[in-house]
């Protein structure tokens, strides 16, 4: 009898997604195999990992002993070299960093497979959109289910929470602040075509899904095409994702007959997202060649400005943007605003500026250092908006992009 050959995956990051996932792998998926587990933590200090032989801090063997990549350290630098490398080896990468995606995602995705995973809301909702497609109804507004909202949280509170939840300080006020919502919805709306209807999005307190789709819906209708929004749900669950769509006039009394009502606006719903207990799906979508699922596109529409938390005095440093306490993000089209920091760049970044509370972070405001992720952001930005030849950078950012 043939033996079944394992294909091996490959694991950047050693976070509760990493841990949860090759957990899922080991015991339910008998054709895969974790092949290496990438890790900047010294090796020795985690003993405790779900499969501590298989960790490494050497990228070149991590790509070397893999069919696929799924990448999840949560890092937009540090995710952005694993996936080069890995498009250089000819491999496959699967993220669950929407966070990457929205920086360098563009860029990446013309160089190499890069799909979102399913099990984030990105990747829940383009699992919904496919869904939906195939039975024929028209995307209008891909919605995301948002339990709580606070711009400006407390390190005291973040610090409670993150304790309380068993993640990050970074990811619990990434999450409360409203960037991971503003990012995840940014990465949709590219993957689809899909706009904003303003700057941060609508963000509806919402009693009633119904009418709150129906709204949003009306608003998509006004911007001549599908937008992405969330809502701030009370009085039920919060936590999934949704579509407002439309449908054949003719089918509208066997929708009604089905339950979705009388329309012409028709709410489809996933009440949750498992995170990495889905990520599987994608892994095995894309090794069976089912491509991908969602990504960033190669001509984004849509960016995430980091926009201030606080007053801020020149010389004052952005010790990180993404889950930081100085800045929070927005998402905005691009055409409009050309000059805004997207905030997956910000890292121990000086001000050269003062800046106000809700003030959006331009390229004059910053001094802008020398990485791989400003050589990207330059090229999408040459690409996709217009030529900036007065953009302020280094001479090494400005020698990158010729």
């Amino acid at each position: 009898m043939a033996t079944t050959i394992q294909k091996r995956v490959g694991v950047s990051g050693t976070g509760m997604i990493s841990r949860c996932f090759v957990r899922l792998i080991m015991q339910h998926y008998p054709e895969l195999r974790i092949s290496r587990v990438l890790t900047r933590r010294k090796v020795d200090a985690l003993s405790d990992f779900p499969l501590p032989g298989a960790l490494t801090n050497s990228i070149d063997e991590l790509v070397e002993h893999s069919d696929l990549i799924v990448e999840c350290s949560g890092d937009v630098f540090f995710g952005t070299s694993v996936i080069e490398r890995a498009f250089e080896a000819g491999l496959p990468v699967v993220t669950v960093n929407a966070e990457l995606q929205v920086t360098t995602g563009s860029c990446l995705a013309g160089k190499g497979l890069l799909t979102e995973a399913e099990g984030d809301q990105p990747g829940s909702l383009a699992a919904l959109h496919e869904d939906a497609v195939q039975m024929g109804f028209k995307p209008l507004v891909y919605g995301n289910m948002k339990g709580y909202l606070d711009h400006n949280p407390t390190r005291e509170d973040m610090a409670y929470w993150s304790k309380r939840q068993g993640i990050s300080i970074e990811q619990t006020t990434s999450f409360t602040d409203g960037t991971k919502v503003q990012i995840e919805q940014v990465v949709v709306g590219n993957g689809f075509g899909a706009t904003i209807s303003r700057p941060g999005l609508e963000g509806l307190a919402s009693t009633d899904l119904n009418r709150s789709a129906n709204v949003l819906g009306l608003i998509a209708e006004a911007a001549g095409q599908p937008i992405v929004d969330y809502v701030i749900p009370s009085g039920y669950p919060a936590g999934g994702v949704f579509l407002v769509c439309r449908h054949d006039e003719v089918q509208a009394p066997a929708l009604e007959y089905f339950k979705l009502g009388p329309g012409p606006y028709y709410v489809l719903t996933r009440p949750f997202h498992l995170c990495s207990l889905e990520v599987g799906k994608t892994v095995r979508r894309v090794l069976a060649g089912g491509g991908v699922l969602l990504n960033n596109s190669t001509r984004p529409t849509l960016g995430v400005a980091a926009i201030a938390k606080r007053a801020m005095k020149p010389g004052e440093t952005i010790v990180r943007g993404i889950g930081g306490f100085d800045v929070r993000g927005e998402a905005v089209r691009l055409v409009e605003e050309p000059d805004h920091v997207p905030i997956g760049l910000l890292r121990h970044t000086v001000l050269k500026r003062a800046l106000e509370p809700g003030q959006m972070i331009t390229f004059d405001d910053i001094e802008v250092q020398p990485s791989r992720v400003l050589d990207i952001i330059l090229r999408q930005r040459q690409s996709i908006i217009r030529p900036r030849p007065a953009l302020r950078v280094s001479g090494y950012a400005r020698a990158a992009v010729r």
